[in-house]
This record gives structure tokens, C-alpha cells and sequence, in this order.
């Protein structure tokens, strides 16, 4: 049994992504245009090397990102709403089989053993629909209420509570908290479910933490240097010519696509655009962008590798700063959507998972809530007569034995 088998479990529709435009944008020039290359015989000095690093590493994490956003683009709404629909067919069956089975205790002819059993099912079907504050539940729920319902009730919700309890630990990876505080399976299944949200919400908060923790250093570091009067450390140095760096193509690009210069209609709506993005970039720090966009605005060849190959070594490193700051950031933004997506589709959603098989897992889920519902369905069919009815809770009763066994 999987974690994600709630049968309560309240899935909101979500709204579907947006249409993409018929004619799609003309791409930015690729990463690799920037990349230091090697002039005849030399090789790529240490800091040209870490430079390119770089640029690969963002490459890489953007296009994780890009890939996930689409796949879940393509999947995720239709994957709510199909388990959402079954959960509330599941439901409504339950909810008839509830009444069904409570009117035919008050009129068929059953053995105390069949009376027990038929009412430890209604308990089952009524704790299953807790959840929907039904009038008509609630109106039953009364009814079936009195201390040698209430104990054998208490042992049968054990027995489950027990069985859930060990498929729960098994998803999860390791023992329920205080599992002696759960008598139920319900009670069951919500500390499953808040202990796997708190596994994603402490991943997260660490995620936070290092953040803040980077931030911090970078703080002190900066008050550290502050307070060294007579000296600028290098590192300093190199976070100043990374500004100077990006300040100077931030100035040349608004320079180049400075709107009001532009006295084509067309081209001064191009430019507008692009500055846009200029302005977004230089407010991000994002080299990468900036740089990009210089290449676009320049129309450089992309086989000319010029620009980055004359750059010395101190400037190199200066700019490989802001590169690492952006693959952090980079790095946050994928654990962050990966956390979201995994529990928002209830499968483990990894950049580096086959795209396959997690669609897979997603057809596997929204099949088993099929199933689920296409089985109370027949169940309410088979148990028109009184014949059937006897039997089916003799193997229900059989089944559960089995189970807990």
C-alpha cells in the first residue's frame, strides 16, 4: 500500500498551464558560446577552466529545470483531477454501501458473528467518510455508538492501524513516531502523512539554512575585510571587479537598446523587451543572462570565442563568483521544485529520474484509485441479495484476518 492512498485524501483542481504561442521565440545563443577555448598549443589556465565549469554546471541545471517545469506542465493538471474524480467516485460507493449495509442490518436475518462483522464494516465505511461531514453519516454515526461497539471497534482499528503501520514505515524509509499514540488506521495514515510533509519541510528548512548560512558568511566576511584597514583582501578585490564586470555590460547593453534612440516602431518594441530582461538580469546579478544577451544584441558569431579568451585571469575569477552564486540559486530552485512537485503529485519527483518511468508512476497511481472505486462499485452490486451479502462479509471478515496475519 502506498503512501499516498488516502482515500479521503482532498485533491484541488488545479488550473491548466498556459497555452504556448503557435510561432516559439528564437532561442538565446547556448552557454557553450561563452566558454573559454584553448588558443593553438595552450591550455586553459586553472581560473579559464573553473570558468567554463561553471557555465556547464548552469547549462546543466537549467535545463533540469526547463525539462521538469515542462514534463509537469504536461501531466500535472490532468493527474490531479483523474485522482480527484476517482477519490470522489470512491466515496459516493462507499457512502452507498454504508447505507445499504446499515438498512439490511435492520431487516435481514443475520447470526450474531454476521451482525458483528457487517457492523464492524458500517464503523470502517463510516471512519472512511469522517472526513465529509455528510449529514447522513453523521445522523449513523450515533447510532453505532455504545461501549461493546466502541471496544470491538477499538481492536479492530488496532489490528488495521497495525497493518497500515508497517506498509506506512516501509514508504517512508523508517519507523513511525510514537506509533503507540495512533488506534486507528486514519490516525494512522494522517502521521504517515504529516511525518513524510515533515521530512519535505526539514529537507527544505535545511536547504533555508544554508542559505542563510552562505549569506551570513558572506557578511561577515565583508565586515572582516571592513575592519582590516590598510588592506583589501583579494577576495574582495575580485567581488569588486565582478561587480565592476557586470556593472560595465549592464552600461553597454543599455546603451545598445536604449528604446527612445530606436526610431523603428518594430525595433524599439525589440529593444524594449530585451531591455526588459537586461534590467531583470543586472537586478539578479545574472551574469550568464547579461552575457547572452550581449552576444544577441552584438549578433556575434558564435564560433567567436574572442571576447572570453583575452580575458585575463583576475577577471575570470572575479566573474566565476557571480557563476557560482548563480548555480547556487540554481541548485535551491531545483530541490525547491522537486520537493513541491513530489507532493503535490504524491510521487517521487527527481530532475534526474527518467521522465518514463515517473509518468509511469503517475498512470500506476491514478489505475490503483480506479480500481479502487471500480471495486466498491461491484461490491454494491454483488450484495443486492441477502445471499451474497453474508458472503461477501465472511470474506471481507476472512480477509482482514489475513492481512493482520
Amino acid at each position: 500500500m502506498r503512501l499516498h492512498h488516502l482515500a479521503t485524501h482532498a485533491f484541488s483542481p488545479m488550473p491548466p498551464s498556459p497555452a504556448l504561442p503557435e510561432t516559439p521565440p528564437k532561442s538565446a545563443p547556448s552557454l557553450s558560446a561563452l566558454m573559454v577555448q584553448a588558443s593553438g598549443q595552450e591550455k586553459l589556465t586553472p581560473a579559464q577552466q573553473r570558468f567554463n565549469d561553471l557555465l556547464v554546471q548552469i547549462e546543466r541545471l537549467s535545463g533540469q529545470i526547463e525539462r521538469l517545469e515542462a514534463w509537469s506542465d504536461k501531466h500535472r493538471y490532468a493527474h490531479i483531477q483523474a485522482l480527484r474524480e476517482s477519490v470522489q467516485l470512491s466515496q459516493a460507493h462507499r457512502k452507498s454501501l454504508l447505507l445499504f449495509v446499515h438498512e439490511r442490518l435492520q431487516t435481514a436475518d443475520f447470526t450474531d458473528r454476521q451482525q458483528r462483522m457487517a457492523r464492524g464494516l458500517v464503523r470502517g465505511l463510516m471512519a472512511h467518510l469522517a472526513a465529509t461531514n455528510d449529514p447522513q453519516v453523521q445522523a449513523l454515526v450515533d447510532l453505532y455508538v455504545s461501549e461493546a461497539d466502541e471496544q470491538e471497534a477499538v481492536e479492530e482499528h488496532a489490528e488495521a492501524a497495525q497493518r497500515l503501520r508497517e506498509r506506512i514505515e516501509e514508504a517512508l524509509g523508517q519507523p513511525i513516531e510514537k506509533p503507540g499514540q495512533y488506534q486507528t488506521p486514519e490516525e494512522m495514515m494522517a502521521a504517515g502523512m504529516r511525518q513524510w510533509q515533515r521530512q519535505q519541510q526539514a529537507d527544505e528548512e535545511r536547504k533555508t539554512a544554508k542559505r542563510a548560512a552562505r549569506k551570513a558568511q558572506k557578511q561577515a566576511q565583508k565586515k572582516s575585510a571592513a575592519a582590516d584597514k590598510g588592506k583589501v583582501p583579494a577576495a574582495q578585490t575580485r567581488e569588486l571587479d565582478a561587480k565592476s564586470a557586470i556593472r560595465t555590460i549592464f552600461r553597454q547593453l543599455a546603451s545598445s537598446l536604449h528604446p527612445d534612440r530606436e526610431p523603428d516602431e518594430q525595433e524599439r518594441l525589440r529593444k524594449t523587451g530585451l531591455m526588459s530582461e537586461v534590467n531583470a538580469a543586472y537586478e539578479k546579478n545574472d551574469l550568464t543572462t547579461l552575457l547572452r544577451l550581449q552576444m544577441q544584441v552584438a549578433q556575434v558569431n558564435p564560433q567567436n570565442k574572442a571576447g572570453t579568451a583575452r580575458m585575463a585571469d583576475d577577471k575570470l575569477i572575479a566573474m566565476s563568483l557571480l557563476l557560482k552564486e548563480q548555480v547556487a540559486a540554481l541548485e535551491d530552485d531545483l530541490d525547491q521544485l522537486e520537493s513541491r512537485l513530489s507532493r503535490e503529485l504524491c510521487v517521487p519527483v527527481r530532475a534526474d529520474a527518467d521522465e518514463v518511468e515517473m509518468t509511469q508512476s503517475l498512470q500506476r497511481i491514478q489505475a490503483d484509485q480506479r480500481h479502487s472505486a471500480e471495486s466498491l462499485a461491484a461490491d454494491l452490486r454483488r450484495i443486492q441479495n441477502d445471499a451474497e451479502l453474508k458472503r461477501w462479509l465472511k470474506e471481507q471478515w476472512q480477509l482482514a484476518k489475513t492481512t493482520s496475519a
